[in-house]
């Protein structure tokens, strides 16, 4: 930089030496044509970028020149001058490198923290998020919550909008259980019916019953079956989503009025009114239904219970974050490593769909044969003779040869073998 400048300014005043041994007209001569080319670039070129060096050269000739001719001569403004130099003084005036450091920016796992508790919880303001932060024990000001909030275009507030449809429907599926008829053709094209019943909140799914001719009668017998079937879980249903089917009378309504809950008949001919219902039957026909022939009633009700059976504890869900129904209450099972543990199969419908289950490791090589070697000396059968295997009486137990199973699991237990050696009177086992 400060050789480039001197350059610059050597080149310059040598420039000087030449213009003052010319003659008057030829510098005239060219004066007039830098005027007319500065004309030219002024019309051609609307902001010009000056370097330092051209800044300091133009600084320096501006005092040679009348202040009322520089709008002629410079292609800059006087208030473009009065800027260079007071830039120049601010640089030298700076002391910004010698300031000691400010307080540390809050870390970027903090930010998305705060973001987060704030976007999961609509009606929080930021006070409300500072103090769940410090509860974790970190500590932090309100007011550098609220720029964080604010900074990611949230309300700091507490006058958010209000929960999305995920988060409302989310807290009120565990008050939720929809129904609907399912119907299967069979070999001899006889129409069957089954009602399927799903709980919204662990996507838990029941066959109520199976049936030709589903009437009122057997469907208000089907709704006092579930319930006794729920047991207590019956308490926290609040509603029950229903089409407007015939079989479904006000004896079926009934039914789940005496315990609380309340009906919600859809609209005519919507089947999105009662979508996760019609889902569940939709996954019914895709992977059990239409891959087998149904013979009769009681086959339909074996396929239908062991494919349930199977969902309800094996066949993991989405909307419970891709955990199984019996899941729903408990805990994500712990992170496995798949390489160590063998992974057994069972199949489901003789092969139609499987699940998976770790098995146990292997074991180390195999188990030997532990053997504790005593005996036990009997008299003979008949009661006559002496023992010859010591000088006890005869009945007298003198050792024990006993041969112990391995540990469980591995084969079962050796059986006793009674021998007589030869040439003594007793028996060992």
């Amino acid at each position: 930089m400060i050789l480039s400048v001197a350059y610059l300014l050597i080149r310059c005043l040598l420039g000087c030496l030449l213009m003052l041994t010319r003659r008057q007209v030829s510098k005239d001569a060219e004066l007039l044509v830098l005027r007319h080319e500065n004309a030219v670039l002024q019309r051609q070129i609307s902001r010009v970028r000056y370097q330092p060096g051209d800044r300091l050269w133009l600084a320096a000739l501006s005092r040679l020149v009348p202040r009322h001719r520089w709008g002629e001569v410079f292609m800059v403004t006087p208030a473009t001058l009065l800027a260079w130099h007071r830039r120049l003084a601010t640089r030298k005036w700076d002391y910004s490198s010698r300031r000691r450091p400010g307080r540390p920016s809050t870390a970027a796992a903090i930010r998305k923290l705060v973001i987060r508790i704030a976007t999961d919880n609509p009606a929080w303001g930021h006070r409300r998020v500072q103090g769940e932060l410090v509860r974790l024990g970190h500590q932090i000001a309100a007011s550098t919550v609220w720029q964080i909030l604010h900074d990611a275009g949230i309300d700091p507030a507490a006058r958010r909008a209000g929960p999305t449809w995920k988060q409302f429907l989310t807290a009120q599926a565990r008050g939720i259980i929809a129904a609907d008829f399912v119907h299967v053709d069979t070999v001899l094209l006889r129409r069957l019916y089954a009602l399927i019943l799903i709980e919204h909140g662990t996507r838990r799914v029941h066959v109520a019953g199976i049936t030709a001719h589903p009437d009122g009668a057997w469907t208000t017998q089907a709704a006092r079956n579930l319930l006794m079937d729920l047991g207590q879980r019956a308490t926290s249903v609040k509603f029950l989503i229903r089409d407007r089917a015939s079989q479904f009378t006000s004896a079926f309504d009934a039914v789940f009025t005496a315990e609380g809950i309340r009906i919600l008949a859809s609209p005519p001919q919507a089947p999105r009114a009662n979508a996760i219902c019609e889902r569940v039957i939709g996954t019914l026909r895709r992977e059990v239904l239409d891959r087998l022939l149904i013979v009769n009633e009681h086959h339909l009700r074996q396929v239908l219970t062991a494919y349930l059976a199977h969902c309800n504890t094996a066949r993991p869900h989405r909307a419970l974050g891709q955990l199984t129904p019996a899941q729903a209450d408990t805990r994500p099972p712990e992170p496995a490593d798949l390489a160590e543990h063998r992974i057994r199969r069972k199949q489901v419908l003789g092969g139609l769909t499987h699940e998976y289950y770790i098995a146990a490791l292997p074991a180390q090589g195999r188990y030997r044969r532990m053997l504790l070697t005593t005996r036990i000396v009997f008299p003979s059968p008949t009661g006559s003779g002496s023992s010859r295997c010591g000088s006890r009486s005869p009945g007298t137990p003198r050792s024990v040869t006993r041969s112990r199973s391995p540990p469980s699991g591995t084969s079962p237990p050796a059986a006793w073998e009674w021998t007589r050696p030869e040439g003594c009177q007793c028996w060992t086992g």
